[in-house]
């Protein structure tokens, strides 16, 4: 009788998955690239094991290694905790992590899933406990030469700033970044430059402030810097809000000097704006910033500041203006228009802006006919009297005297300086609402201001309302 022996049961084959990484992202466009080279090496080692290598690519192109939030890494990790994969193969240990705390987590997902790991380069293993010292002196290596790298790297960027050198990063609107051969330099882009010095001058000479710079930028359809990067991706570009306007008017590159940290060195680079503008700059900024900048903004006359707002998106309406050259000298043109609009564009509100000095004097107008109605001069009276109380008990409002006022009202108006105005408005006006569509202007007055002859109390709101 014959026995035939029985058939070992086949190994299960190795299903190995590659990860590669490259901190930057230079080179990655090119046909073969840092990423393939790192796999080609990896399914070479795998091949030569005998294992299988898994189609799906684990690569982390301009990724850190110091930490473990990389998009190709956190998709390792998913399959390892699906039971997808056998092992990790890599070209060097720190393509996986140059952290040993982040290193050690990872050793510790692997073992719990059973997943071994290889090094092509570094040759180990992770199931011994020779290996594992091998693995955490290399690791320790790979930590203290990243930190290395980042003082030294830090030491460069302040020495080259001392020296009054561009040490890197994104140039602001206004220069060109040029290599050279001594290293990159920054030189003046003339249209650009000449856009930040009318930020400047707009800032200077506008009452307003920063949001009606705002707006006259992005009337005019100005934006950050924009450029194109290495990889063809679009960088910059973006609408000249209230924060970028901030940076571009404090930044002290445009005055030729550099600065690292707290310290200013004098640059390389040709200066942008001349050093008395800049200060000037700076002193309505801390004005404005210790006022609130209500003062500042508002002493050329917006009667209105704080009380229109849009029909069509509910938006507040903002003083805004914009310059006209002509011949010699430029004049302004007062605007309200829509915040939404001045942010977003026409496409998120189609309110269109409306003159500044026909809003006002409508305004002016209503309050002027308001005055004149029944009852109107009895109940200021009384109400300027409940004020007054606690403040010059002594003191009584004679309404033959108000009426003598009212039926002088243009006069009194036009004699009165723009604060007293703003008091007189902001005082008797709730709200203001342009209705772009309807072509309509409503004014809502305060709680117990009486509606001008012919209008009905609002029913809706505390005030009164007079539609144009």
């Amino acid at each position: 009788m014959t026995t035939t022996p029985a058939t070992a049961p086949a190994a299960k084959p190795v299903r190995c998955a590659v990860y590669t990484r490259k901190s930057t992202e230079e080179g990655l466009s090119q046909a073969f690239n840092s990423l393939d080279a790192q796999r080609d090496s990896a399914e070479l080692y795998i091949k030569s094991q005998g294992w299988i290598c898994l189609p799906d690519r684990y690569d982390d192109g301009g990724c850190t290694g110091a930490n473990t939030d990389r998009p190709g890494l956190q998709r390792l990790l998913a399959d390892i905790k699906a039971g997808r994969i056998d092992c990790v193969v890599v070209y060097k240990v720190d393509r996986l992590s140059r952290s040993l705390a982040d290193f050690s987590r990872l050793m510790e997902t692997f073992d719990a899933h059973k997943v071994s790991f290889v090094a092509v380069t570094q040759h180990f293993n992770t199931t011994s406990s020779m290996g594992r010292l091998t693995l955490n002196i290399l690791l320790s290596f790979a930590q203290f030469e990243r930190e290395l790298i980042s003082e030294r790297t830090r030491d460069k960027i302040a020495g080259a700033r001392r020296q009054g050198k561009w040490a890197g990063g994104r140039p602001g609107l206004g220069y060109d970044l040029v290599p050279g051969p001594g290293g990159s330099k920054l030189v003046v882009n003339a249209k650009e430059a000449a856009r930040v010095r009318a930020v400047f001058e707009m800032y200077l000479r506008d009452d307003a402030g920063m949001m009606a710079v705002v707006g006259e930028c992005a009337r005019r359809g100005w934006t950050t810097k924009a450029w194109t990067a290495r990889n063809g991706k679009p960088i910059g570009g973006r609408p000249l809000n209230k924060d970028r306007v901030y940076h571009l008017l404090t930044n002290v590159l445009y005055t030729g000097r550099i600065r690292h940290k707290d310290a200013v060195y004098p640059g390389e680079h040709e200066a942008i704006i001349d050093d008395d503008t800049f200060e000037r700059a700076q002193a309505k900024l801390r004005l404005n910033g210790r006022s609130g900048g209500s003062q500042m903004r508002n002493v050329h006359g917006a009667l209105l500041k704080g009380l229109v707002r849009c029909g069509s998106c509910g938006s507040s309406m903002t003083h805004t203006f914009s310059v006209r050259e002509g011949g010699k000298s430029a004049r302004r043109y007062r605007y309200y228009a829509c915040s939404r609009a001045l942010k977003q564009g026409r496409d998120a509100c189609p309110c269109r802006s409306l003159p500044a000095a026909d809003l006002e004097k409508f305004v002016a107008g209503t309050i002027r006919d308001t005055l004149s109605g029944d009852g109107t001069l009895d109940e200021i009276a009384r109400r300027a009297t409940a004020l007054l109380a606690g403040q010059r008990p002594d003191l009584v409002i004679d309404p033959d005297e108000l009426l003598g006022a009212a039926e002088a009202f243009d006069p009194v108006w036009d004699a009165m300086t723009v604060r007293e105005r703003i008091t007189v408005v902001h005082a008797l006006v709730e709200r203001v609402v342009y209705d772009d569509a309807a072509g309509t202007v409503s004014v809502t007055f305060r709680e117990g201001t009486p509606a001008p002859q012919g209008q009905n109390q609002d029913q809706d709101q505390p005030g009164a309302e007079a539609a144009a």
